[in-house]
């Protein structure tokens, strides 16, 4: 058997060859580790946004809050079920929401982008307890002032407090910043329904986010609406409506990732091949006196 420190002096003396090929080898990991990583980033991200007690309701085959319509006299119907939880005062923990896309300017190279403006009712915030001011104050009802989460107000021209950004045809202040654990709504624009409604000219609601008074009820409840013939509405729990909606680009992400770790794999096993008979080229003489010696194949490819 040849002695273990052999192949190690044999390493260091091939040391670019040998570098060279745990370079390939290690992009190809990198790469696939990277697809997974930006897949599971993004799910994760999504579904943080979403509480399991909390129920989501939009309108059926909508794929999401955009396509989404919900007429005033549904949502009413819905908000009259007695299976919605109520706050100390017998209201109903229901909150309607208009949900519209713009394009605001990035702060850094002034690219445009898509930007959620989520118009919300009184009982939104209440429903994501993990929502918080951090900065700033809420809006007026007077006035058309507006939220925005952390991070459109870092990524995003005019989402600063005191700042101003134009959509609906109109000027809205930003009074204040507000944090929410790290989901997806930390890259929305908030303001008050009724302005939202107005500002983009949507008599309707875009989705419907409410609390059941027993959540081991949500099959029987969610059987009811979908079934009634004045309810064309899908209804869905909160957590599960947000893991739907990173399912697609994130099965398209691992695909890429995996296409092109494939491709990178292809190309390490042809770059390995081509240095071990480079390899093998230059100790022809080498791997002959080891042989002549009396070792064995084995014990020569081993080093």
């Amino acid at each position: 058997m040849i002695p273990p420190n052999y192949a190690i002096r044999n390493i260091v003396k091939h040391k670019m060859t040998s570098a060279l090929t745990v370079l390939g080898i290690s992009l190809v990991v990198f790469v696939f580790a990277g697809s997974l990583m930006v897949s599971n980033g993004l799910r994760e991200t999504l579904v943080a946004a979403g509480y399991p007690s909390n129920v989501t309701v939009i309108r059926k085959a909508s794929q999401t809050e955009v396509q989404s319509i919900i007429g005033y006299d549904q949502a009413q119907i819905i908000k009259s079920s007695s299976d919605i939880a109520t706050d100390a005062d017998g209201t109903p923990m229901l909150a309607n929401e208009v949900y519209v896309l713009i394009s605001l300017p990035k702060r850094k190279s002034g690219d445009e982008a898509n930007v959620v403006v989520r118009g919300i009712s009184e009982k939104s915030m209440a429903l994501r307890p993990d929502v918080k001011l951090i900065e700033g104050r809420m809006w007026q009802d007077a006035g058309s002032e507006i939220i925005a989460g952390t991070s459109a107000a870092e990524r995003f021209r005019g989402c600063a407090v005191g700042e101003q950004v134009r959509f609906g045809a109109r000027d809205w202040t930003v009074v204040g910043i507000f944090d929410a654990g790290g989901s997806s709504q930390e890259s929305e624009i908030w303001c008050d329904i009724h302005q939202a409604s107005d500002a983009f000219r949507r008599p309707v609601y875009s989705s419907l986010t409410l609390r059941l008074a027993d959540s081991s009820q949500f099959e029987a409840f969610k059987s009811k609406i979908e079934s009634d013939p004045r309810l064309p509405m899908e209804v869905k729990r909160e957590q599960e409506y947000y893991a739907s909606q990173s399912r697609a680009t994130s099965t398209f992400i691992n695909i890429t990732g995996t296409v092109i770790s494939f491709i990178f794999s292809l190309g390490a096993v042809v770059g390995a091949m081509i240095t071990m008979y480079a390899a093998v080229a230059n100790r022809t003489r080498e791997i002959g006196t080891l042989r002549a010696l009396g070792f064995s194949r084995m014990s020569v490819l081993i080093v």
